[in-house]
């Protein structure tokens, strides 16, 4: 059983294996990031904080990329969600932060809750296979090497570390939420 803290978010196992507590760390940071951007209007998804243009929604889109990227593309060279396809990035290499303000609070949550479980399923689909976190991700960079599921956890929990903590200077400033 999992224990949840006073946010709802399940706090990391204290004395897991490898998987167990990389994974830990990586479900409370995407919990982490959910309680922040829970329950906002557009308007609130829009929020920007000083001379930051970077929002909640902007954040919540950019991550649902990222989560597709590392876990459908890297790891098991898969083509991610299709609205990936359709972005022209040399145009825009920011579209995922710029294009959300387009978007309903419904449609870039969908996109997150989506990405996020679509990570899941890859992360659980890779473990199964039993090359645990040693395995080496299918896509192969331009350098001829390939990242480990361990770097790719390692480096999802970094990315949403990060941005937990815009998105904590985000979030105060838009109702006053504060915390860990």
């Amino acid at each position: 059983m999992t224990d949840l803290d006073e946010q709802g978010r399940p706090e990391p196992p204290i004395a897991a294996d490898e998987t167990g507590t990389l994974l830990g760390f990586l479900e409370f940071q995407r919990a982490t990031f959910a309680w922040k951007c829970g329950g906002l209007d557009a308007g609130a998804l829009k929020a920007t904080v000083g001379a930051s243009s970077m929002t909640l929604g902007g954040m919540l889109k950019h991550l649902a990329y990222v989560e597709d990227y590392w876990f459908s593309r890297t790891l098991h060279a898969r083509e991610g969600q299709a609205l990936w396809g359709t972005v022209d990035w040399k145009a825009d290499v920011d579209w995922d932060w710029h294009s959300a303000a387009d978007d309903s609070p419904e449609e870039i949550y969908a996109l997150w809750d989506d990405s996020v479980s679509r990570s899941r399923a890859a992360v659980e689909e890779a473990l199964a296979g039993g090359g645990g976190m040693d395995q080496l991700a299918q896509r192969i960079r331009s350098d001829g090497t390939a990242p480990s599921l361990r770097w790719l956890v390692v480096h999802m929990i970094e990315e949403y570390a990060r941005h937990n903590g815009h998105a904590d200077l985000i979030r105060e400033s838009v109702d006053g939420l504060v915390g860990e």
